[in-house]
């Protein structure tokens, strides 16, 4: 690796670490104290424990969940609110899933401390846990965030899977997100699935070509053209973004090295493979152990995107609906 990268890297790590120990009007166990005898966490976590019993893939359903909430008007849980027009309504987040989860802890605080916490926290704890559930690293958030009563499809505007590096790097940095960061991030997709329709173009026509993607494994072409014929006959079929059997459902670095091999599904994932910006970022992941650790300070550090504290926004009685005036 270049030593000039390096540099760069340990450079932004530090900043990384540094940031997850200042966030405003966020504190460190806010809820202690306010929730009578009970413990805010613990019900969140005992949801969302029953629930990966039951489903282990509840962990992709949440990190995309956060995600989505996090990006468009910063970690206010304006993705759950229902309505005609709402962000439930944009094409991108047609397939989140996870909205009972967050129901049901939200029933179960209201009737431990009604209009206590917030389903902006509900959100950022429970997916925290289910990363936990998932193989990863148990960490400590923040909490203290506040309800969003804005939820528009209008204002939907997620990174394309097909964007480019740099316009993921530009979309990732408006949100207060490094290169590292983004890097990090989208080792989310080390757990997970997307749907033939989104790798239609890199099986069989790409850019126009009339061919395969050149940059994708050709052993692991043939494998999905037989999950996605081109006659379209596949449906809504899945794929599992990480492509290693054993670790598909599990929150680790095996992401980083299929991306390695050739083997990323998503074509913003393969660019990172590609690009000057961020290749040896994955290569420093693929060949590491640190994961775990660095994708816990990259997401704590999402869950502040443009939060609303103290007497901003409101604290929902229902995550579905604004509170009646």
């Amino acid at each position: 690796m270049k030593s000039s990268m390096l540099a760069a890297i340990l450079l932004a790590l530090i900043m990384l670490k540094l940031s997850t120990t200042c966030h405003g009007a966020l504190q460190w166990g806010f809820y202690k104290g306010k929730c009578g005898r009970s413990d805010v966490e613990a019900i969140i976590r005992g949801v969302v424990t029953a629930r990966f019993r039951r489903d282990p893939t509840i962990v992709a359903a949440l990190l995309r969940m956060q995600f989505h909430d996090c990006f468009v008007n910063g970690c206010d849980a304006s993705i759950l609110l229902d309505g005609r027009s709402s962000e439930k309504t944009a094409p991108p987040n047609l397939s989140v899933r996870g909205y009972d989860i967050v129901d049901e802890a939200k029933a179960a605080l209201e009737k431990a401390c009604p209009g206590v916490v917030s389903c902006a926290d509900i959100i950022v704890a429970a997916t925290r846990d289910a990363v936990a559930l998932g193989g990863g690293l148990r960490y400590e958030l923040p909490t203290g965030r506040r309800d969003g009563k804005v939820s528009l499809a209008g204002n939907v505007n997620l990174p394309s899977p097909s964007a480019t590096v740099a316009q993921a790097i530009d979309a990732f940095k408006r949100k207060g997100l490094g290169t590292v960061e983004m890097v990090l991030l989208l080792g989310g997709h080390t757990v997970g699935v997307t749907h033939c329709a989104f790798v239609m173009n890199r099986l069989y026509n790409f850019n126009g070509t009339n061919k395969a993607d050149p940059t994708m494994n050709p052993a692991l072409v043939m494998a999905l053209k037989l999950r996605c014929p081109a006659n379209g006959a596949s449906g809504n079929s899945t794929i599992n973004l990480d492509q290693n059997w054993s670790s598909a459902n599990k929150v680790d670095n095996s992401y980083y090295k299929q991306l390695m091999m050739k083997k990323g599904i998503l074509e913003i994932d393969q660019k990172l493979t590609l690009d000057s910006a961020t290749k040896y970022i994955v290569s420093w992941q693929a060949n590491g152990s640190n994961f775990p650790t660095l994708f816990n300070y990259a997401m704590v550090k999402m869950g502040t995107i443009q939060v609303l504290t103290g007497t901003q926004g409101e604290i929902r009685k229902s995550c579905r609906a604004i509170n009646k005036r």
